[in-house]
């Protein structure tokens, strides 16, 4: 996708070096550009590991917040999203601020009753929460499906921009 490499190249010449870090994903769509950087993980931690790489990722957060604030600003005027931050460190991704977006839906009787069911089990304090709940877990366990349907709907992004153009 061609605004995708746009987007990462105008990254690579925005991110200061002096942060040490690398432009692990970027994820967008109509509002939104997730911008998650990896930061380089610990070592010879003694106690929690995931506990040791959070910290990192909690200190590169507080000591970078005015610059990403400014690129974030500086690529919203320039790409029309606005551009959030995550941050990886080994196995630990968190992300900054970023959008949720209500989205509605019409759902029948068996549908909202397993949302309900969500609910009533205090999985979920509400229908809105229980279907966020629902999409997560189909994320989680059909992770490399998602991943190859995304690859294939990219593909066919960049065909269909190879293609002839109408005037």
């Amino acid at each position: 996708m061609a605004e995708r490499e746009e987007i990462r190249g105008w990254l690579a010449g925005r991110i200061p070096a002096d942060w040490g870090v690398s432009l692990e994903g970027l994820d967008l769509d109509d509002h939104e550009v997730l911008i998650t950087v990896g930061l380089n993980d610990v070592e010879n931690v003694e106690g929690d590991l995931d506990v040791a790489r959070l910290g990192r990722i909690q200190r590169f957060r507080e000591e970078t917040r005015e610059p990403r604030i400014r690129i974030a600003q500086e690529a919203q005027r320039k790409f029309g999203r606005v551009f959030s931050w995550a941050a990886q460190c080994g196995q630990v991704r968190q992300l900054f601020t970023h959008l949720a977006l209500p989205v509605m839906t019409r759902l029948r009787l068996a549908e909202r009753e397993v949302l309900d069911a969500l609910v009533d089990a205090g999985i979920a304090r509400s229908r809105a929460h229980a279907l966020a709940w629902c999409v997560a877990l189909v994320r989680q366990h059909q992770s490399e499906w998602f991943k190859e349907l995304k690859q294939a709907m990219e593909g066919v992004a960049k065909v269909r921009a190879q293609g002839p153009k109408l005037n």
